[in-house]
């Protein structure tokens, strides 16, 4: 068994791999002030509700939020019994990473980029909605190139809720129309279909970039469900692409 750990700003995500079969997947609040105790007893009940016996089995982490890292990372090794591989400098990805200063490539974009590579054609683009919002560009070759980066579905909505006096928090659906009538869909608007048009437009000028033709696009990420049926391109929605992208670091690892 390998259990998977997504450490980001939001949640933590896990998935539990037997064999090429991801058993089940399963979300934690990220919460920096919980010990490696307290997520030993949480990760472990999760996993004795999903039937899973983790001891005498492998653990790999990728990580964005330093804080977190060592009790997560605590607790998988008290559960399995063996310290969990965690991405970062020293560890066989078999990505290129061409940019100025590679060690400072977030461990999420270094696994999304490998299971993109393990599962789409190249060159692909890494659509991820989370805390932030990033597009990530895998060149033919397999190479990560570089990406953007943008305040993340959440954030901007926060920001513009929290600072302007009037206006309504609102739960994040796709409205009916893009000119709304009322001020909670025209904030829905705002953020839904601007953020669906700000990746097309990115996309757009990545692809004008590009050596070689982009022959998948795909998307990962809390938001993607609601923001990706919005855009004008054609980018598959793949809820474990992060996961996948780890199983294979760890494949590249445990030989």
């Amino acid at each position: 068994m390998l259990i998977a750990a997504d450490i980001g700003n939001t949640n933590i995500t896990l998935g539990v791999y037997e064999g090429e079969q991801l058993r089940f997947v399963a979300r934690l609040a990220s919460d920096r002030t919980r010990t490696a105790d307290q997520y030993t007893v949480e990760i472990g009940r999760i996993l004795a509700f999903n039937g899973a016996q983790p001891e005498g089995g492998a653990a790999i982490i990728s990580s964005v939020v330093p804080d977190l890292t060592h009790g997560v990372a605590g607790a998988l090794r008290r559960l399995t019994g063996k310290r969990p591989l965690l991405v970062g400098p020293g560890l066989k990805t078999g990505l290129n990473i061409r940019t100025d200063i590679p060690g400072q490539l977030g461990a999420d974009l270094v696994c999304g980029a490998v299971g993109a590579i393990e599962k789409y054609p190249l060159p692909c683009l890494v659509v991820d909605l989370g805390t932030a919002s990033k597009i990530s560009l895998v060149d033919r070759n397999g190479t990560y190139c570089g990406c953007t980066i943008s305040p993340g579905v959440g954030i901007s909505l926060n920001a513009l809720v929290n600072n302007g006096s009037l206006l309504p928090n609102v739960s994040l659906e796709v409205p009916r129309r893009v000119v709304g009538t009322n001020s909670e869909d025209c904030i829905r608007s705002g953020v839904v279909f601007g953020t669906a048009a700000m990746l097309d437009g990115l996309i757009d000028r990545i692809e004008q970039e590009s050596r070689d033709p982009i022959a998948s696009i795909v998307a990962t990420g809390g938001y993607a469900g609601s923001i990706i049926p919005c855009c004008k391109h054609d980018i598959v929605l793949d809820d474990t692409l992060l996961l996948d992208g780890l199983r294979a670091i760890y494949l590249k690892n445990s030989h």
